[in-house]
């Protein structure tokens, strides 16, 4: 049968099925109203209030607001000393935190030489440690050290829009030249927060990441067992 022949037939029983309805694909993000704003969050370290004036001597020095309400970048620097490798001019973030921590992507890790396990920030019982250094001083950390997992700060109200709970598991499209879809990701809820989800370099490099980048959950969620 002529291929011409087969394809009007083929439009014509979808076009009967459908009603001749133009669908939307599932993971359509154009719609700005489900939309979510997609950040990249580059390595970083967050520091106690004990480890700043061990490394610095002087509160942290702010230079730069961040996204998220309350955060902001300082001008200090670190320098991160593994079995491996080093890399200088690691970001300091305030304000300071009960613990220390250091995210970097698996990249990093495996040029560092540290087994960083994939977790989310604040869960640091049994990761690696890593030295840090700044001009004046150097630390062991004795664990801390975490790649960190996809995320999303969201706002209750917010929440309720998108009708997720606090440490709900999601997938999230993400609309991009390469569109990918990122399972396990964690919606974190408070009115703290400013709607915003996180990945790591390596997976905005692997999904054509760029300014202005949107994703759009998708359903199909599981529970988050964590902290």
């Amino acid at each position: 049968m002529n291929e011409a022949i087969v394809e009007d037939i083929i439009i014509k029983v979808i076009e009967e099925f459908t009603g001749n309805v133009n669908i939307k694909a599932a993971c359509d993000c154009d719609d700005t109203i489900n939309s979510i704003p997609v950040e990249l969050s580059a390595r970083h370290v967050h520091l106690s209030e004990e480890h700043i004036q061990e490394l610095f001597g002087e509160p942290l020095v702010f230079k730069k607001e961040l996204s998220q309400p309350g955060q902001f970048l300082s001008k200090q620097r670190l320098r991160l000393i593994g079995p491996k490798s080093v890399i200088n001019n690691v970001a300091v973030l305030g304000p300071s935190r009960p613990s220390s921590q250091v995210e970097i992507s698996l990249t990093d890790a495996k040029l560092l030489g540290v087994a960083a396990p994939v977790g989310q920030s604040g869960e640091i019982e049994g990761t690696p440690g890593i030295i840090m250094a700044s001009t004046d001083s150097i630390v062991g950390l004795e664990e801390g050290v975490l790649v960190a997992g996809r995320h999303i700060h969201m706002p209750t109200s917010d929440a309720r829009r998108f009708d997720v709970k606090d440490k709900e598991m999601v997938s999230v499209h993400l609309d991009t030249e390469r569109p990918v879809i990122m399972e396990n990701v964690l919606v974190r809820i408070s009115d703290d927060f400013k709607l915003a989800m996180h990945i790591d370099f390596d997976e905005g490099n692997g999904s054509a990441w760029k300014n202005g980048v949107t994703g759009k959950i998708v359903k199909g969620a599981v529970k988050y067992n964590g902290i």
